[in-house]
């Protein structure tokens, strides 16, 4: 019990982290190409995951261990940051909540494939309300999205699905945060060529706000995000711990109206209730 309330916990910090990356992304694709953001979050944060790594003394993987960072690196590190910032340049933040609503689906999928998960069916049914709920609220108030935008965030769900499940299933022998720092150093050779080739042509160019975005989404989002992310899913288990990702659209929403003074909507907090009840209910049927 203590194990599950521990894991629990650590997942609610990650999605609090990861609450802020879709409107960071939004913010930084204004003055970096979708290519260089990807690559220049990747190395920024591999570079910091490197050090921890080094610092700390761990030992490094397993040969067997190399296939799963491997998919963790293409769902998490390459595939979901690069596709988003692909697909918000033709859809809003807010479209996007649409498709992060149903992430916690196929991460409960994908947990049940590769981490050989069960959960009772009544675990799926609150599972898709949840989902459900998520995209209904988000199609009410985002308006109308794009074929290209909209096809690039379904392939982006469904890669940071598998990396989700991949990385909860090996962090609970290597350790969260050792999983994704491993991944982003797996990683880094690619990314770091991709950032060399992409690097903006006028720098002066670029404002402030663009950077903050770069800074959020590098350190945060990418990495310390996971820490407690794949910590969560490894303790808590990798379906039941990946519904916390269904109050991540709200989240984002309270931030936006506390930093940016954004209008909330009694919709919205109906909608999270709503939310809140299939997530209680998949936490209590998830085994």
């Amino acid at each position: 019990m203590k194990t599950s309330i521990q894991g629990w916990g650590s997942g609610l910090v990650g999605v609090v982290i990861f609450s802020g990356s879709l409107p960071a992304t939004r913010v930084a694709v204004a003055g970096f190409s979708p290519l260089f953001l990807t690559s220049a979050r990747a190395v920024i944060a591999a570079l910091l995951g490197a050090a921890l790594l080094g610092l700390l003394r761990q030992a490094r993987p397993r040969r067997e261990d190399f296939v799963p960072l491997a998919i963790v690196a293409l769902g998490v590190v390459v595939g979901f940051p690069l596709l988003t910032a692909l697909a918000l340049q033709h859809i809003t933040s807010a479209h996007s909540i649409v498709y992060v609503g149903l992430l916690p689906l196929a991460t409960a999928l994908f947990g049940a494939w590769r981490g050989g998960e069960r959960p009772k069916p009544l675990f799926w049914l609150f599972s898709v309300l949840g989902s459900l709920a998520v995209v209904g609220f988000a199609f009410v108030s985002s308006g109308n999205g794009t074929f290209t935008g909209d096809a690039l965030m379904v392939a982006a769900i469904l890669l940071c699905g598998l990396g989700y499940a991949e990385g909860g299933k090996i962090s609970r022998r290597l350790g969260g945060w050792q999983v994704i720092s491993w991944a982003l150093v797996l990683a880094l050779p690619p990314m770091l060529l991709i950032a060399a080739m992409s690097l903006p042509a006028a720098w002066d160019t670029i404002r402030a706000p663009a950077w903050i975005g770069l800074a959020y989404v590098s350190i945060f989002s990418m990495l310390l995000g996971f820490v407690f992310w794949y910590r969560g899913l490894a303790l808590g288990g990798i379906a039941a711990v990946g519904q916390l990702q269904l109050l991540q659209p709200f989240l984002g929403l309270v931030l936006a109206a506390t930093l940016l003074h954004e209008h909330l909507s009694v919709l919205m907090f109906a909608a999270m209730a709503g939310v809140v009840c299939c997530v209680a209910g998949a936490k209590k049927f998830a085994v």
